[in-house]
């Protein structure tokens, strides 16, 4: 049995035309950012890509993005909190890749910081269902497709941070759900591994140009299922404060530079590509070498 997995995977580690060729991924949070980048890339690879994000003109700009240059995506807008959304997402992508889905990428988030002592039941729970609660439900959804035995590779990759990994004040809530987040990886590892050959990792990202890492004056905001309106990025004294004076940026990277998205994308590519084939379960920190 050992033999015949090996063989199968073997079989899986020369593509064609691309490293994801024939593949099925669902990305979620991928109108924009990071998530529009795995897209593209993935895309590039030969995969056939559905773009989850919760708006609706942004995802339909990438997918339309990815087939105008010959890849093969489609928009499946939705808010990932919506307990409903991952069935539809589900049996849209399937639809749409013929009975079958091989990655899930979990990339959808974002920060609503507060102090301990400031913040709200509201805040906390929101942000601990994105980040944990969300990636869950749509990988229960997708179980089906991936408790399978047909020698194809299956892959799930939750994105998680340095915040998750090490804590960071004003976001208790952010760090418990990129913490959650390990624990849901590794159990997947774990429980589909053995008998279905599924690989699941968490990639933490440090500290890559977003609009989650942007002067917070720049009035970038997300709009709560409720209405409310969440202000992003870090206040401009406090990213001066962190990021040193003129000439000596980003003191605690020792590439003393931030990543882009493209870069953190590249991550995820890699560890979705048969070049990752015998790592699972693991924690890759891309971080420009921030925290070590």
């Amino acid at each position: 049995m050992a033999s015949d997995r090996v063989n199968q995977i073997a079989a899986h580690l020369n593509y064609p035309k691309g490293m994801l060729q024939g593949q099925v991924a669902i990305i979620t949070g991928a109108g924009q950012g990071i998530g529009a980048e795995i897209a593209r890339l993935f895309a590039n690879e030969g995969a056939r890509v559905v773009v989850a994000d919760i708006d609706e003109k942004k995802s339909a700009s990438v997918a339309d993005a990815i087939n105008k240059s010959g890849g093969k995506a489609i928009a499946v807008a939705g808010d990932v909190t919506n307990p409903d959304y991952a069935t539809t997402l589900v049996k849209k992508t399937a639809e749409f890749g013929n009975g079958k889905i091989h990655i899930i990428v979990n990339n959808a988030g974002y920060t609503w910081d507060g102090v301990i002592h400031k913040t709200t039941d509201k805040q906390w729970q929101t942000i601990v269902d994105l980040h944990t609660g969300a990636p869950f439900r749509l990988v229960r959804a997708a179980a089906p497709y991936f408790r399978v035995k047909d020698g194809e590779p299956r892959n799930i990759i939750n994105i998680s941070s340095t915040s998750g990994l090490h804590g960071n004040a004003g976001q208790a809530n952010y760090a418990v759900g990129k913490a959650g987040i390990t624990g849901l990886t590794k159990t997947i590892a774990k429980e589909w591994g053995p008998s279905y050959g599924v690989r699941a990792n968490t990639i933490a990202f440090g500290f890559i140009l977003t609009r989650l890492t942007a002067a917070k004056e720049e009035g970038a905001f997300v709009t709560t299922p409720d209405g409310e309106k969440v202000a992003l990025g870090i206040p401009g004294a406090q990213k001066k404060a962190k990021d040193g004076d003129k000439g000596n940026e980003y003191p605690d990277i020792p590439l003393r530079r931030p990543g882009t998205a493209t870069e953190a994308a590249s991550a995820v590519l890699a560890i979705a590509s048969p070049l990752s084939s015998y790592i699972s379960g693991q924690t890759i920190s891309v971080t420009g070498g921030r925290n070590i």
